[in-house]
């Protein structure tokens, strides 16, 4: 059986969320750059730079997992993107060295993307 979690720097702030679910909305690469700006300042997180989004060209992948790969630079770390365009399924992981409220991560995710059905959520 795997250890369990062990935060191995107590003394560095970090906190992780993961959120996962269905879209209910168009999603580009242009939804998902504003996503992404969109959630950093909702929570009050800084930006350093433009959200990076990658789509990779056709044959690149297995078809199943076509879609858009996200990243913003925070200046309190970053947060990631991952949008399958098929299942219309997303993963999104916000590393922050700052305090944030999950809840409105939460409720502004599923606001900005339509989000349909339950949620995945998962904290560490």
């Amino acid at each position: 059986m795997p250890e369990p979690y062990r935060d191995l720097a107590p003394g560095i702030v970090r906190q992780r969320l993961l959120l996962e679910g269905y879209w209910g909305v168009e999603v580009d690469a242009d939804v998902v750059r504003r996503f992404l700006l969109g959630l950093a300042a909702h929570l009050d997180l800084h930006t350093y730079g433009d959200p990076v989004v990658f789509v990779p060209a056709s044959g690149m992948g297995r078809d199943e997992n076509a879609g858009w790969d996200a990243f913003v630079p925070l200046i309190d770390s970053g947060i990631s993107g991952y949008f399958w365009a098929g299942p219309r399924f997303f993963s999104v992981v916000l590393y922050t060295c700052k305090h944030f409220d999950p809840d409105a991560a939460e409720a502004f995710t599923r606001s900005v993307l339509g989000g349909t059905g339950d949620l995945a959520r998962l904290e560490f």
